[in-house]
């Protein structure tokens, strides 16, 4: 999709972690100038090194903990594209302190340096945690239960926080909650590592997969170029699109049985071996969610989204990138 947008400057919060990376990417490549802000607790160097010759990004090393370094990295900005944020919901069961203290007192500390500093848009990574214990299916945005781990809290103030400086302040805001989203530059090492590029890293080294539960709790896995879309959509789209939050995924829901049997089977054509290795089942996780499928017709309808990578053809580019990168 050909999206019109070049010529302004972009703050792209936590921009050295995985999704942050690619947002910067895509943005250089339509000639904008580019402010990355991070502090490396998650995000790497290496997804940005290439980045730093280029004359139109700046890295500014900074937490959004800290108001001073928000306030820096917004100065003069036209759009804000926040994806700082500690993810999994392990780590928050563990330790719910620092991801309130990142997730919900950073998100505010960006939302007043946006306002502070008369930003256009702020749009951020919302979650498909906030759905919670709803057992609704496919997940409308206006139908969510109640959360099921301290991450879940922290995405659900987010939007709360979000919707009130929309209507006390006039910040225009969009939400994206994402949906299990993968792809080039995720982080396959790690103990809370996503579960594709954990599963692919292990496959690759002949190891079996270790699935939480029977493999039958579903995801709608979505591929990072359907999230670099609706981002950049949602800089650009119509103020009466403004100030609501969106799903953001293909629209579609896949069993953890079916990604390994996907995995193994595009696997395979680089290792023959990878098609006999087993699965491992284990116990359930605290604080999944069972069954998550969005329903994509709101952003769809306001922001004219059209995601174009279902979960085979993402996993099939994805594997092309951690064989040329592990």
């Amino acid at each position: 999709m050909n999206i019109d947008l070049s010529g302004k400057k972009i703050l792209v919060t936590g921009g050295a972690g995985f999704i942050g990376a690619n947002l910067c990417e895509a943005l250089l490549n339509k000639k904008n100038t580019v402010i990355c802000l991070d502090n490396f607790s998650t995000g790497k160097r290496e997804n940005i090194t290439t980045f730093l010759e280029d004359s139109n990004f700046k890295l500014i090393e900074g937490d959004i903990r800290n108001l001073d370094d928000c306030m820096l990295a917004a100065s003069g900005v036209d759009y804000i594209l926040h994806q700082a944020a500690l993810g999994s919901v392990p780590r928050s069961i563990k330790d719910p302190i620092t991801s309130n203290d990142v997730n919900v007192s950073g998100f505010l500390n960006m939302l007043v340096a946006a306002r502070d500093n008369n930003v256009k848009r702020f749009v951020y990574a919302a979650s498909s945690s906030t759905y919670g214990d709803s057992k609704a299916l496919p997940k409308t945005e206006d139908v969510i239960g109640k959360p099921l781990s301290p991450y879940a809290i922290t995405k659900y103030v987010n939007e709360l926080y979000a919707d009130v400086f929309g209507k006390t302040y006039g910040l225009e805001t969009i939400g994206l909650r994402y949906f299990n989203v993968f792809g080039r530059k995720q982080d396959a090492n790690g103990a809370y590592a996503a579960v594709i590029p954990k599963f692919i890293n292990q496959l690759i080294n002949l190891e079996s997969p270790v699935i939480n539960g029977d493999g039958l709790h579903s995801r709608d896995f979505t591929y990072i170029d359907n999230i670099i879309q609706i981002n950049l959509l949602s800089l650009i789209a119509e103020k009466s699109a403004v100030n609501t939050v969106y799903n953001a995924a293909f629209g579609d829901r896949n069993t953890l049985n079916d990604l390994v049997l996907y995995l193994k089977d595009f696997l395979s054509e680089y290792n023959p071996k990878i098609k006999n290795i087993d699965v491992i089942y284990g116990s359930n996780r605290l604080g999944d969610i069972p069954h998550s499928h969005a329903e994509i017709k709101k952003a769809i309808t306001q922001l004219n989204y059209n995601p174009e990578f279902s979960l085979k053809d993402g996993l099939r580019e994805s594997i092309k990138w951690y064989f040329e990168n592990l």
